[in-house]
């Protein structure tokens, strides 16, 4: 074992200590906040975006944001880890989009990914991405990425997660990709279903119900107006793609998949199902028109298991509801999160120490 292998095989968890990861691709930081409710110390991470930054910085004080292009940082100035964690960009593989994969500049940015656990080292990685990358046409580029991986030293665990399995009160379904490194000797298993009863929007945003605010002109935010941070909705036009069908989920059921366009956000449950009127073709129930609108970015927070004090710095709305969407449900990184720390501080008799 090399030098640098020896130095991340350290076991922070067996002395008591809190396992320092760092964060590709973070956004506004879901992923990194659930990992860090689970016990371990999101030290560095890196996002592109502008419209991420200021809300990254305010919510997660104690990591150093890298904002440079990751394709330009080099692993030196990337500090020593225990894991890594992140979600690549995912609009070429989605099964909504041009589907070019690993052909695309953004789905080559698995590559990175790569190049850092190559450099770095860690015990452990955690990748997401939309569903779409389980797609038969995509077999042979993911085949490439796991090779990729493999050939780096990790074994890999893959699965689609339905995230309210665990909490998230969404239809939302993700891959998740976990790897440990080989010398470890063992094999990230995935948990399974942490609820029995699935939470529901009555559950999530019941009681802000009353409280919501429309956007200023031009989907301008009204800032310190809101009387609870964030709780405003975009309003405009419903396009036909939107109005193809219903929008629209009851107090007792789970919403949507909380997406990263604002004129894509699912309608407040407080309307009635959207009535068919033709062949792809729906309409607001007549004399209830006043009642539908989109979720606030504040609800679609919480559906994504958000703290209310976890607050998103925006100026137009749409940059709100991307951040949002965009993000790995708190929830659920959390849960994956505890599986792994678990996972690592399970010692099997005779087996490895993390050294």
């Amino acid at each position: 074992m090399s030098a640098n292998d020896r130095k991340a095989a350290a076991d922070p968890i067996a002395k008591g200590g809190r396992m320092r990861i760092i964060g590709l691709f973070s956004g506004a930081g879901g992923m990194d906040l659930g990992f860090s409710e689970a016990g371990f110390d999101v030290i560095w991470a890196n996002e592109y975006d502008r419209a991420v930054w200021e809300t990254y910085a305010l919510n997660h004080p104690a990591t150093r944001l890298d904002r440079r292009d990751i394709r330009g940082i080099p692993s030196s100035d990337i500090p020593d880890c225990d894991g890594v964690i992140g979600g690549p960009p995912c609009q070429s593989w989605s099964e909504a989009g041009a589907l070019r994969g690993i052909d695309d500049d953004r789905g080559r940015l698995f590559f990175e990914f790569v190049r850092v656990l190559r450099d770095k080292r860690p015990l452990f990685f955690v990748a997401e991405n939309v569903s779409g990358m389980l797609s038969k046409r995509h077999e042979g580029a993911v085949g490439e990425i796991l090779r990729l991986f493999d050939e780096v030293g990790y074994g890999m665990s893959v699965k689609l997660l339905t995230a309210s399995d665990y909490g998230v009160p969404q239809d939302r379904q993700r891959v998740f990709y976990v790897g440990f490194r080989k010398d470890l000797g063992r094999t990230f298993m995935f948990p399974g279903p942490t609820v029995g009863n699935r939470p529901t929007l009555r559950d999530a945003i019941w009681d802000i119900r009353d409280s919501a605010i429309p956007a200023m002109p031009k989907n301008r935010s009204n800032g310190g107006a809101c009387l609870i941070p964030n709780h405003e909705y975009f309003t405009g036009s419903f396009s036909p793609i939107y109005m193809s069908r219903n929008r629209v989920r009851s107090w007792d059921e789970q919403s949507f998949t909380i997406q990263a366009g604002a004129r894509h956000a699912p309608i407040h449950p407080s309307a009635p199902r959207m009535t068919p009127v033709g062949k792809d073709v729906m309409r607001f129930e007549e004399g209830s028109e006043g009642l539908y609108r989109r979720l606030t970015v504040r609800e679609c927070a919480r559906i994504q298991t958000f703290p209310d004090s976890f607050v998103f710095r925006y100026g137009n709305l749409s940059d709100g509801y991307k951040m949002v969407g965009n993000a790995v449900p708190v929830g659920l990184a959390r849960e994956i999160g505890r599986s792994i720390r678990s996972q690592l501080e399970d010692r099997p008799p005779g087996g490895n120490r993390l050294t």
